[in-house]
């Protein structure tokens, strides 16, 4: 019988120490459409191991300051960008004794959806630069460090798939849109056109939407402008969305 006879005992002598404990961090896809582009965010690494390779965003869980692998996330993507409260969601989870070279590590993989309006990309003492690029790019013209390529492709896959049931274009837009603006979003996202009738249907009949009581003027016809209700940033639709026919 162990010579430890509580719980409270047990856990003051345990030393979390006595087994090997991987390396923990997030690793985030940050999308954004800039220049009628579907992009996501890179830095280039600022220090070893792979250094001056481009990958994406990310670093250690800080077990001191986070108090979820949300908040690191959050974090992350708050220095980066100054934005602190996008579209975050948990992708997917990687591991493995080779995927970096310092030993035996795990990231979990995010996704962020954000408006670039207002955006302000910042370096730090880990990346020498943060730049937006175009996702076609991806794979041809910029090699990532460790295995950031396959967690892009995989939060790129997720994306595509959820926008044919979901409102999650809605994040990638300023406060304040058109209709025209949205359907155009969805379609960046898509890589395809969608069926204008249909779409404005569908939008307009789940509610997530509200009237800002202003107009867009321009060179075309003036348009209502419109923002996301609290409940429509992530909202599923009972139907896949419809491409033009």
């Amino acid at each position: 019988m162990s010579e430890i006879t509580s719980e409270k005992a047990f856990l003051e002598a345990y030393s979390i120490h006595e087994y090997d404990v991987p390396l923990l961090t997030v690793d985030m896809a940050i999308f954004s459409v800039l220049e009628d582009q579907l992009q996501v965010l890179l830095v280039k690494r600022a220090q070893h191991p792979s250094l001056g390779k481009w990958a994406l965003p990310g670093g250690f869980v800080d077990t001191k300051r986070d108090k979820s692998l949300a908040e690191t996330a959050k974090r992350k993507l708050r220095a980066k960008t100054g934005v602190a409260t996008p579209y975050v969601e948990q992708v997917e989870t990687f591991g493995g004794p080779k995927r970096d070279p310092r030993g035996w590590s795990v990231t979990v993989a995010y996704m962020a959806l954000i408006s670039a309006e207002g955006v302000e990309l910042v370096a730090d003492e880990a990346s020498d630069e943060v730049i937006w690029v175009p996702v076609k790019k991806m794979g041809s013209e910029y090699s990532l460090a460790f295995d950031h390529q396959s967690i892009f492709e995989i939060c790129l896959e997720r994306l595509k798939n959820k926008v044919q049931y979901s409102s999650l274009p809605v994040n990638l837009l300023p406060k304040a849109f058109t209709l025209t603006e949205l359907q155009r979003t969805f379609e960046i996202v898509l890589g395809q056109t969608v069926e204008k009738k249909s779409f404005r249907r569908r939008i307009l009949d789940a509610g997530i939407l509200e009237e800002t009581g202003a107009m867009k003027t321009g060179s075309s016809r003036p348009a209502k402008l419109y923002q996301v209700r609290p409940e429509g940033q992530a909202y599923f639709f009972p139907r896949t969305i419809e491409g033009k026919r």
